[in-house]
């Protein structure tokens, strides 16, 4: 059984917008996506409860220092890490992205696939289903708990009506949602053996990846402008004294929204 986890490292602070390229300023420090953690907790956990030989691998689309990120996922008991790494993958859109995603993950031939449910610094949620759709395999979103038994496997996620339970025949994508587990904390073993774990990085003409199916080339989506959100309008604090629901009356009245 091999499992992919597919994995992002996201700036870290508050997200900033480069007004010359519009896109996401990364270059300062970065870390592993906390989302994807609880997929790499779920690989990890589903690598322990099998009786047959399993193996962890992490895929990753970034720039050069995202192998730190990276690290991390393997200090926490990943067996390898794959980072696609190239200039000409800058501003790569989601189109783009699982174009190049599916083609790593093509290259792995892993039997399950696992994302986190969103990146911190896109918040998109839908990374995983382009790639699926890619793959052209079934798609189980959202999972809350997860299990594997034979050549299927069942993911049980939450509604607002109760619980849908699903099940689909490997090879097939997983999408966790953060309320699945509790991600583990690296050991200090965990930390020095990650340094000796197999670290793979690939340009995309090594990946077997088009230049026009990459970066701004590759992409569908254009940014056309950034402006900051309109200033709030006028606004009323209202203390509540008793005569609260007064006071609102009064001031609709005012503005004759009554």
């Amino acid at each position: 059984m091999k499992i992919a986890v597919c994995v992002k490292h996201v700036p870290e602070g508050t997200p900033k917008l480069d007004p010359g390229s519009k896109r996401l300023v990364r270059s300062g420090e970065g870390a592993l996506n906390h989302f994807d953690a609880n997929a790499v907790e779920e690989a990890l956990k589903l690598k322990e409860a099998s009786a047959a030989e399993s193996e962890v691998v992490l895929v990753s689309l970034g720039p050069e220092k995202a192998m730190e990120g990276l690290r991390k996922a393997l200090a926490m008991g990943a067996d390898g890490a794959l980072l696609v790494s190239d200039e000409g993958a800058a501003g790569s859109d989601l189109v783009a992205t699982s174009y190049v995603l599916a083609k790593a993950l093509e290259r792995e031939g892993a039997d399950l696939v696992l994302f986190g449910q969103q990146g911190a610094d896109s918040d998109g949620a839908v990374l995983w289903a382009a790639v699926a759709e890619r793959l052209r395999r079934p798609l189980i979103s959202q999972v809350a708990e997860l299990t594997l038994e034979g050549g299927t496997v069942r993911g049980k996620r939450q509604t607002e009506f109760g619980y849908d339970v699903i099940d689909a025949p490997l090879p097939a994508v997983v999408a966790v949602s953060d309320a699945i587990n509790e991600p583990r904390y690296p050991s200090l073993k965990g930390i020095m053996g990650a340094k000796k774990k197999p670290q793979e990085m690939l340009s995309l003409a090594e990946l077997g990846v088009e230049a026009e199916r990459a970066g701004e080339a590759g992409s569908r989506t254009t940014v056309v402008g950034l402006g900051a959100p309109p200033a709030r309008g006028e606004s009323r604090t209202i203390e509540d004294d008793g005569s609260a629901a007064d006071q609102v009356v009064a001031y609709l009245q005012e503005k004759r929204l009554l």
